[in-house]
């Protein structure tokens, strides 16, 4: 006997549908903007591919939310973004920009998607799936081709397989400190990458940003950005392998808007929030203790300045509560009344 039933949304999946449909509404006030100030004719590609995908998204989170009579968010909208801004960053920079947002694209909703019941649920993140695949291969490549695509240090290729045989593998502060394994190497050179970004990212919010205390906010961030790039690139550096380089320079000089201060600090929220999750990965496999030891430090600072940024989006009325729990002790009270 086959039992047929109209299962309602889980928490993971109204949490993960809310989120996605904030996330859109947010590129597509950014991809507006870059289309009028994008000059490169296979980036505005890339960026219309973009353009198409997200808007399909809201309407399918749209539908999906409606149906279990689930209020959508506010998210972003027009008054959000200003397409008419002067060009705050060149072309390069949104290339390197839409890579790192393909690559993070493909981590999160493969989360999203191994935690759907719903096959309406699972059907939609399987197709943002395959588009963040789509949209990461094309920025891959443009990359590579324009030459700023950034490689991971070669290493040796051994004799042949073998086996750790001290505890002395592990150290990293004292006696003699082991060269870096591969995946120690790959995810420095990663989060110094996403650092470099970050901080060319941060310093054109800082400039346009309108309220005081988030340009403040902003300067902040930007330092952050640059100690940990330094922290990363320092380490590589002691082995004489190579590190992604600072592209700050690719920030224009105006001081113009493209995007409200509720954008602004919600885009870098996010950012903060997955750099914390990338440092939980790199320290999973960086057998190193030094290594453990930068990457707690720096999640501690990480987590302090998301904190400061939180209190801003609040005192301001930007954060959006997120879908949660039934308040059983609220519930309770207003019983007894």
């Amino acid at each position: 006997m086959t039992i047929k039933h109209n299962a309602k949304l889980t928490s993971s999946e109204i949490a993960n549908l809310w989120t996605t449909y904030q996330y859109s509404t947010m590129i597509i006030c950014g991809v507006e903007y870059f289309l009028r100030t994008v000059e490169d004719e296979e980036i505005l590609k890339i960026l219309h591919y973009i353009l198409d995908f997200s808007t399909n998204r809201i309407q399918s989170i749209s539908e999906i939310m409606h149906g279990d009579n689930y209020p959508l968010p506010v998210g972003f909208t027009k008054s959000d973004v200003n397409p008419d801004a002067p060009r705050l960053f060149s072309d390069a920079m949104v290339l390197l920009y839409i890579l790192n947002m393909g690559r993070l694209s493909l981590s999160g909703e493969s989360m999203m998607f191994s935690l759907s019941a719903r096959d309406d649920v699972a059907g939609f993140y399987s197709q943002a799936l395959n588009e963040s695949e789509e949209l990461t291969t094309m920025s891959r490549k443009l990359a590579q081709e324009k030459g700023i695509y950034t490689r991971t240090p070669h290493i040796p290729i051994p004799e042949k397989a073998d086996f750790v045989k001290k505890q002395q593998f592990l150290f990293g502060w004292f006696g003699d400190r082991r060269p870096l394994v591969g995946t120690e190497i790959l995810n420095l050179v990663f989060n110094a990458e996403r650092n470099a970004l970050g901080e060319a990212l941060i310093t054109g919010f800082s400039q346009v940003a309108q309220s005081k205390k988030v340009r403040k906010f902003m300067e902040r961030g930007r330092e952050i950005s640059s100690k940990h790039y330094e922290v990363f690139s320092s380490i590589l550096n002691e082995e004489d392998l190579s590190s992604s380089q600072k592209i700050t320079s690719e920030v224009s000089e105006s001081t113009t808007a493209p995007f409200s201060d509720k954008l602004m600090m919600f885009h870098i929220a996010g950012l903060v929030a997955s750099g914390i999750g990338q440092y939980g990965v790199s320290v999973s496999v960086s057998p190193r203790r030094d290594l453990e030891v930068h990457y707690a430090r720096l999640v501690g600072e990480l987590a302090k300045f998301a904190e400061d940024g939180a209190n801003i989006m609040i005192e301001n009325g930007w954060m959006e509560e997120p879908p949660k729990a039934a308040d059983r002790d609220e519930l309770m009270k207003r019983k007894g009344n």
